[in-house]
This record gives C-alpha cells, sequence and structure tokens, in this order.
C-alpha cells in the first residue's frame, strides 16, 4: 500500500511537472502575442510619424495659403488706392481737397509697403520657431539649466515673447518714427517711447505673469478639464482689467483731466439724459504727446465708466460735432456692442482652449512643428506657444466674418447717433475725422472686407445720404 502512494505521488509530480510546459498551441499563442505587440507599437509608431507628417503639412500649406492671402490682399490695396490717387472722387470733390486726398493715399500706400514687410516676418518667424527647431532649442537651451517644472515653463514663455518682440521692434520703430513721422502724425520723443516700453513691460509682468502661471499650473493639475477652469480665470482676469483700467492702468500712460468747456459738457450731459446713460465723469486725455490722431471713447464698466475725448478731437470738431460723435458711441451701449463683443470673445476663448486641451494630449502636435515632448516634465507651456503660433495661419481666413460684424456695428451706432442729434453734423465730423487722420477714400474692397473694422468714409456717409440724413451732405 505504501509502495503504491509512493508511486501514486510520484505520478502526480510527474504530471504536475509536465502541465507547465507549454502545449504548441500555448506557445503558438504566447508568440503570436508578442508578435502581435511589437507589430501595435510599430504600427502606432508609423501612424504617430504619419499623423505628425500630415500636421507638418497642413501647417506648411496652411502658412503657404496664408501668406500668399496677405501678399495679394495687400498688393490688390496698393494697386486700387495708387490707381484713384491722382483724382477725388466725384462725390467729394467739393469737400476733399486734392492735396488732402493724395496724402491719405500716400499715407494708406506706405503703411501697406511697410506691411508687406511685416507679413514676411511672421512667416519667417512661425518657421524659425517650428519647423527649423527654434522653440526645441530654447527648451533644451532653459532645461540645461532649469528643472523641468512651472518656472522652467514660465521662462519658456517670457523668452519666446521677449524674443519675438526684440524681432519685431525694427518694423515698430519704422512705423512710429518713420511713416507716423512723415506724415505728421507722430508726438512721441524716443525718450516718451522708452517710457512707455518699460511702462508696459512693468505693467505686463505685474498683471501678467501671476495668470499665467495659473494657466499653466491649471493644465498640469486641474484634470481633463482643466480648460474649463482656465477660461474661468481669464474671463475674471478680462473683468478685473476693465474695472481698473481707467483709474489705474491708463493714468500711467496719459493723463486724464476733467472737460472744461461748459458749453459742451452740458450738452454732452443732455444728450446722455435723453439716452439714459450714466457716466462717473468726462475726461480730456493728452493723446496729442504721442499722436495727431484723434478719437473719442467710453472706457470702464458699471460705477467706473467714463467718456473720454482726445484733446486733438476739441481742437479738430466744433461742439455739435463731438455731440454727434458721442452719441454715435452712445448707439454702441444702446445695442449692446459691448456685450455681444464680449460674449462672443468668451466663447471663442472657450472654444480655443477646449481644442488646445486635446492637442496637448497629442504626441503629434509637438513632434508635427518640431518639437520634442518633455518626456520627465511637463508640456504645459510648449503646448501654449504652440497654439499661439498656429491658431493665427488658419483664424486669418475668418476675418471677414468678424470684420463685417464689426462693420455693421459702427452703421448701427450711426443710425442711433443720427437719431438722437443732427445727422448733418455726424456726417460732417465723420468726414472731418477721415481727413484729419488721412484715410483713403478709396481703399480696395476686397481688402476693406478682411481688414476694415469701420466701414470706409464713402459708405458711411452714402448711406447716410441714401437714407435721407445726409441730405446736403454730399
Amino acid at each position: 500500500m505504501g509502495h503504491f502512494s509512493a508511486a501514486f505521488c510520484l505520478d502526480r509530480k510527474n504530471m504536475s511537472t509536465t502541465s507547465k510546459r507549454p502545449t504548441g498551441f500555448q506557445k503558438f499563442i504566447a508568440d503570436f502575442s508578442a508578435s502581435a505587440k511589437v507589430w501595435l507599437k510599430e504600427q502606432a509608431k508609423f501612424w504617430g510619424m504619419a499623423v505628425a507628417i500630415h500636421a507638418l503639412g497642413l501647417l506648411a500649406f496652411g502658412l503657404l495659403a496664408h501668406v500668399a492671402l496677405k501678399l495679394w490682399l495687400n498688393a490688390r490695396q496698393v494697386r486700387h488706392v495708387a490707381a484713384h490717387r491722382g483724382a477725388v472722387p466725384v462725390a467729394w470733390t467739393q469737400k476733399i481737397a486734392l492735396a488732402d486726398h493724395q496724402k491719405a493715399a500716400d499715407y494708406t500706400l506706405a503703411k501697406a509697403r511697410l506691411a508687406q514687410w511685416d507679413i514676411l516676418l511672421d512667416a519667417v518667424l512661425l518657421l524659425a520657431w517650428t519647423l527649423l527647431g527654434g522653440l526645441d532649442a530654447l527648451n533644451q537651451w532653459l532645461l540645461g539649466f532649469m528643472q523641468p517644472g512651472l518656472p522652467q515653463q514660465i521662462a519658456l514663455i517670457v523668452v519666446f515673447m521677449l524674443i519675438g518682440g526684440l524681432v519685431g521692434l525694427p518694423l515698430s520703430l519704422m512705423q512710429t518714427f518713420g511713416v507716423e513721422q512723415r506724415f505728421g502724425f507722430n508726438k512721441m520723443t524716443p525718450g516718451l517711447w522708452l517710457s512707455d516700453l518699460f511702462k508696459g513691460l512693468a505693467v505686463g509682468a505685474v498683471l501678467g505673469l501671476p495668470l499665467l502661471a495659473l494657466v499653466l499650473w491649471l493644465m498640469d493639475v486641474g484634470g481633463p478639464l482643466w480648460w474649463l477652469w482656465a477660461w474661468a480665470a481669464l474671463v475674471v482676469w478680462q473683468l478685473f482689467l476693465m474695472a481698473i483700467a481707467p483709474n489705474v492702468i491708463m493714468p500711467l500712460f496719459n493723463k486724464f483731466t476733467p472737460l472744461q468747456d461748459e458749453s459742451l459738457k452740458a450738452r454732452v450731459q443732455a444728450l446722455m439724459q435723453r439716452a439714459g446713460f450714466q457716466a462717473k465723469g468726462f475726461f480730456v486725455m493728452d493723446g496729442s504727446r504721442r499722436s495727431a490722431h484723434s478719437n473719442a471713447f467710453f472706457t470702464g464698466f458699471g460705477a467706473s465708466k467714463r467718456v473720454v475725448f482726445f484733446d486733438t478731437l476739441l481742437q479738430q470738431l466744433s461742439p455739435a460735432e463731438m455731440e454727434a460723435v458721442l452719441a454715435h458711441e452712445l448707439g454702441h451701449f444702446k445695442h449692446k456692442h459691448i456685450v455681444k463683443m464680449m460674449a462672443v470673445s468668451f466663447a471663442i476663448t472657450l472654444a480655443g482652449l477646449a481644442l488646445l486641451g486635446w492637442l496637448a494630449q497629442q504626441a503629434w502636435f509637438y513632434t508635427g512643428l518640431g518639437v520634442q515632448p518633455n518626456m520627465s516634465g511637463s508640456n504645459s507651456a510648449l503646448a501654449l506657444v504652440l497654439f499661439m503660433l498656429v491658431v493665427p495661419v488658419f483664424s486669418f481666413f475668418f476675418a471677414p466674418l468678424s470684420s463685417w460684424r464689426s462693420r455693421v456695428q459702427e452703421f448701427e451706432a450711426d443710425a442711433y447717433a443720427a437719431a438722437q442729434t443732427p445727422a448733418a453734423d455726424l456726417a460732417s465730423a465723420l468726414l472731418k475725422l477721415y481727413q484729419d487722420n488721412a484715410s483713403t477714400l478709396t481703399p480696395d474692397p476686397l481688402f476693406v472686407k478682411f481688414y476694415y473694422s469701420h466701414p470706409p468714409a464713402s459708405e458711411r456717409l452714402a448711406r447716410m445720404q441714401a437714407a435721407g440724413a445726409g441730405a446736403g451732405v454730399a
């Protein structure tokens, strides 16, 4: 019996040992599984590379189309304005001198020629940062002496923006001290220009860096819906800026004094009462320190709203014309244009951040744009910079839609002003403003559709005339 038991135990041991050996089928399954894993990895790598190549091709095509369209539009504007430079349009021969018309044409042409270089520079910068490896090199350079983390990410974006600003500085100086100076608009001294530059950098650092740090932090710790929390932070930040701008930010750059002209103040107050609008006060801004261009605007919201007139505007317009211009600005509030524009802006920002939230998780988004993602740290700053670089390339194709909406709102504000004040005063004021600001009467129609947020003078005045509001204007 003991012998049988021992033999039985031995047989069970042999059976157990045998059962651990893989059968031919099991070995086939194991080999197939290993091969499948290798194949899937190779396929994932192949398709990842394929998507990256497609992303690269899409960027290249988009950039080419973007630059070609901008240069073509710019060339159209140059040709159209130059072709109509020799004579004032028939409808305006009694109102506009040939010398003023030609000055406006020459000013427009000078800006267009400088814009051509700006378009090319932006394209070269985009290529340098992405496909030529500039952003990746900057990131690796910073990682060479900084640990991966929030400070390094903030440094990446700050250095990126500083380099972009420095590269664009020569064209900015040419615009201010070249084009604007030549046509008598620039009033800035080099000292004031430098003062504005350093103040702008300081304000940007104080207000912008905390926001940047918050957004990057939310991208890292906010989970799949970080973009929603970041959007909420951006909305609060923008509303906060609107609240403090009139009393904190704007006085850093300009001097605001209460409006002293009592007769004008009485006209303006009467208009505000008719319109059911209240403001904290009426102020004159020393815009003439920087430019001969003129304007009037509302700033702030809620209890901090105030009416601001450029001092140059007071010199150019009569009290009746000033009242008409202010009525136009009131028209924007009456039609809730500011609120509508803010709502659209917030919606676009939300959609953009949601798109960024998805793109930031795609490896091809980085590799396809010439950047090697950080393997041991966050890529939030890289994703944010790439997004800021790429989005303008494609968003420009939608510019006619936003420009059209803006021009419609200007027409609505004109109609409101014509109902509140004599239409002839508004027409006269608009004509003076376009003339004093050297705005051409003959822009290229297609260029207008892409770039003009305000309708050309000829369209605005013609619409008044057609509606019977501008009788005797033309």
